[in-house]
Formats: structure tokens, sequence, C-alpha cells
């Protein structure tokens, strides 16, 4: 029985050592990660679509509004969603805005960036 035992321990053991050495320098991969674009972001856990339209104003101004002037301000888009810049586009909507950054703040910084290239996807 200890025979048994014992050669199931080495075998456990060296089996687990190749699969180390098999990864050794190499970065770890997360195989759960998905990567999810800006547009399902935007219309789906950001709830963004709610209030902003990519050609009219209905609460928030348009998403092409919003691509033109942070670009033409060299405004930063992930800041304003960390709440960490002030609102340069409709500064009269940001009461309205600040419950969505409940949101936004819990997005991760690649998240946030989807998003605001798929904004800047609306710009001139």
């Amino acid at each position: 029985m200890k025979k048994i035992i014992l050669l199931a321990f080495i075998i456990t053991f060296v089996s687990c050592k190749k699969e180390a050495e098999k990864n050794y320098g190499q970065p770890k991969q997360d195989d759960t990660a998905v990567t999810v674009s800006g547009q399902e972001l935007f219309e789906g856990k950001g709830t963004c679509n709610a209030c902003h339209l990519p050609d009219q104003k209905v609460i928030g101004p348009s998403i092409a509004e919003i691509a033109n002037t942070y670009k033409e301000k060299k405004g930063s888009i992930v800041s304003f969603l960390k709440e960490e810049s002030e609102p340069i586009v409709d500064p009269s909507q940001y009461e309205v805005m600040k419950t969505n950054f409940a949101i936004t703040k819990l997005m991760s910084n690649e998240e946030l960036k989807a998003i605001e290239d798929y904004i800047y996807s609306f710009s001139k």
C-alpha cells in the first residue's frame, strides 16, 4: 500500500513539474476574459444609449457631439466617466449624468477605453 501511495505522489509531482516548466517565462493567460466591444458596453452594461443617441440630443448630447467636443478640446472621456474631470460638452446635464457614475466607476480601464473608442468613431 505504501508503494502505491509513493508511486501516486511521484507521478503527481512529476506531472506538475512538467506543466510548470512548459509555461515558464510566458505570461499567464486568463481564458475567462471576454472581449466586449465599446458599442456593446455603451448599449448594454453602461446603459448609455438611454440618454445618448448617435446623431440627436435626447436627455444628453448626441454621441457625435460628445466625440467632436472631446476631440476638439483634447479631453478624456475615460477621465470623465471615472468622475475625475469636469464635463465639457453639456455641463447643465451633469447632475443627470452623476447617477451613471455608479456604473462607469465599476468598469475596468479597458472597458472605459472601449466606450471612448466607440464614441470617437462618431467624430468627423
